[in-house]
């Protein structure tokens, strides 16, 4: 077994546990309303506008001997560079206001999650940094298109509101193959385990942030728009 089928089986438990949160599964069928759309694009902002410099902080702190991975991780920086303004322009395309959640604070999950990944670069193994990768990008793999999809329809909004889940859909498709290779070059036992180690927590800890995010039904909203 090569180690990212082993990575993979080692934090089934938690991947599921992920994928079945109320607000995933019922934001992915479209029954969410626009409120809960737009939370949830605040929240990405606010770790994704984190995700180069922690690749940046990532390269820095490899060891010599991990120096192809620095390479790999300059590729990546070149691949999220920016990323975080494609979410604040979906944000004004569905009518949010983009400087208010520039400006304001993540809710303590985000906040959390963003604080642990610096712990894990700084106080860790900088390797484990890759777990959370598997997070982010197999999620989106999973389901950022086909929600996009559905959102889109029953909130009838513009595909121009749809650019960071649709294009993360689409690059992490391609990400997570390069990520494989990737991760099957770690031939190191405190390397491999400090990627599942990381794995299973930021799977716990971006589900968090969804088990904070207000789920409100689409059908309240459009009662509410009926009622104005």
């Amino acid at each position: 077994m090569n180690f990212y089928q082993e990575l993979l089986d080692s934090t089934a438990s938690e991947r599921h546990a992920l994928l079945t949160i109320p607000f995933i599964v019922e934001g992915a069928a479209g029954k969410l309303g626009l409120a809960s759309y737009q939370a949830f694009l605040a929240q990405a902002y606010h770790h994704v506008k984190h995700t180069v410099p922690l690749l940046m902080a990532t390269g820095a702190r490899l060891p010599e001997r991990l120096e192809w991975l620095r390479e790999a991780v300059g590729e990546y920086i070149e691949e999220e560079m920016g990323h975080q303004e494609w979410i604040l322009d979906d944000l004004a395309t569905t009518g949010a206001d983009p400087e208010a959640v520039r400006n304001g604070e993540p809710l303590p999950a985000t906040e959390l999650m963003v604080a642990y990944a610096w712990d894990t670069i700084h106080r860790r193994n900088p390797v484990g940094f890759f777990g959370m990768v598997l997070v982010l990008e197999g999620t989106s793999v999973t389901l950022a298109t086909q929600a996009a999809d559905n959102i889109r329809r029953a909130l009838d909004l513009p595909q121009e509101a749809f650019r960071y889940l649709t294009s993360h859909g689409s690059l992490d498709e391609g990400h997570i193959s390069f990520y494989e290779n990737l991760v099957n070059r770690l031939d190191a036992p405190e390397d491999r385990q400090a990627v599942i180690h990381a794995a299973r927590m930021f799977y716990r800890l971006y589900g968090d942030i969804f088990r904070s995010l207000p789920m409100i039904p689409l059908d309240a909203q459009e009662n509410s728009d009926a009622v104005a």
